[in-house]
């Protein structure tokens, strides 16, 4: 979705226009009904589908296509409808793996790593290595929950059959402090490559902004 570094602003937001008319033609050629079995979202009335992103309610309806806050019913970041768009077009409807991969080990991620750790990856870190147990916080204001991983780990489900487990784990005299963002083995049946990492950097800006005061003040 995002453009290579040396492109100027209007370049990237050309292909993301571009990105989000495609989206929509092609989910204008599908079964919805079919796509919200795939993709475990509702078909609320005909032509009108509800689902979460980052556990906030959005509406995507027919036959124009437009994404909005369902609570409100204003306007969407275009790139949030973009991911939300090729979510319902990708999915396959594929059970879960139970089976852990990271970024890096998903197929024809491993070049897109580097950009995938500094939008992702040192939030995170930055935010929550010297207050692990943070995260926990953080991620119950998206629907997360806590996982028994590291030193302190969450699920948040960026979409309904889209899991993503983060894990701290403090450092030592010996080890740095690291971030681990793993995801079950089937997610490239539900998103293209740069959308993982696109929901990742997502999910991990809106973490950094959402610990309480309360935990704070706590700790």
């Amino acid at each position: 979705m995002e453009g290579q570094r040396s492109s100027s602003p209007n370049t990237r937001e050309q292909g993301y226009v571009l990105a989000y008319k495609l989206a929509r033609q092609q989910l204008a050629a599908m079964d919805l009904e079919q796509q919200c079995l795939r993709s475990g979202t509702q078909y609320a009335t005909p032509g009108k589908v509800m689902l979460l992103f980052l556990n906030r309610p959005y509406l995507v309806s027919l036959p124009d296509i437009e994404v909005s806050f369902q609570e409100t019913g204003g306007e969407v970041p275009l790139k949030d409808r973009i991911l939300i768009l090729h979510y319902l077009v990708s999915a396959r409807g594929t059970p879960a793996t139970n089976r852990f991969l990271t970024f890096r080990e998903l197929p024809g991620c491993a070049s897109y790593y580097p950009v995938f750790n500094q939008l992702a990856i040192k939030p995170i870190l930055n935010r929550f290595a010297r207050e692990p147990e943070l995260l926990v916080d953080a991620a119950a204001s998206l629907g997360g929950l806590r996982a028994s991983y590291g030193d302190a780990s969450v699920t948040v489900n960026a979409f309904s059959r889209v899991p993503v487990t983060i894990v701290m784990r403090r450092g030592d005299e010996e080890f740095p402090s690291s971030c681990t963002i793993m995801f079950d083995a089937n997610i490239s049946d539900y998103l293209p490559t740069e959308d993982i990492r696109d929901v990742c950097a997502t999910l991990a800006r809106r973490l950094t902004v959402n610990v309480p005061a309360s935990a704070m003040g706590a700790r």
